[in-house]
């Protein structure tokens, strides 16, 4: 199990050279954001560079800028510009530890679904309650239909008052389960 999670873990992260290129280029571990509101008949921009954070201001990231030279300080005061740092490896590692983890559980849950009927052993007791508990349904069944005159119930409130005495017939088994044999049902 530690050996399938390891090697999940290494082969996610070995990414090949080409591979993590392109994702380097789509998507950097830092970021600069500028929001730009709306500015005179300019519509609000949402600009992203990938910058050093002293570079992070409106001067260095938004390009190419909408409005003209004398406009450009008071629009660069309306922008919100914000440092974004954020590490892509951390997140590809949480990732594959969690599907890793999904993955085993699925394994074992299905290697329990193969061996379980394998492992349990039938017992007798429960085996004969069992049985029991169904000649009794069968008998509560006969005689629900007998008082009925049919074979079956037409209406809701006969099955209603046929489930009820089974009910009742598994109480009064529990019932002498419990006291009289002094054995809890599971």
């Amino acid at each position: 199990m530690k050996l399938l999670c390891l090697v999940a873990v290494v082969g996610c992260l070995l990414v090949p050279p080409a591979q993590a290129n392109k994702v380097r280029e789509s998507s950097e571990d830092i970021r600069c954001k500028c929001i730009c509101p709306p500015y005179r008949n300019i519509s609000g921009h949402i600009y992203n560079q990938n910058v050093s954070q002293k570079d992070c201001n409106c001067l260095h990231v938004v390009e190419p800028m909408p409005v003209p030279g004398h406009d450009v300080e008071a629009y660069c005061l309306l922008c919100e510009c914000k440092y974004e740092e954020r590490s892509t490896t951390t997140i590809k590692v949480t990732i594959v530890i969690y599907l890793s983890v999904v993955g085993a559980l699925l394994l074992y849950m299905a290697f329990l679904m193969l061996v379980d009927p394998l492992i349990r052993k039938p017992d007798a007791y429960t085996e004969q309650l069992h049985n029991e508990e169904e000649n009794e349904d069968a008998r509560s069944v006969a005689a629900a239909t007998a008082s009925l005159g049919g074979p079956r119930a037409n209406t809701v409130l006969e099955r209603v008052e046929g489930a009820q005495q089974r009910w009742k017939l598994q109480v009064q088994e529990q019932r002498k389960t419990v006291f009289d044999r002094h054995k809890m049902l599971s």
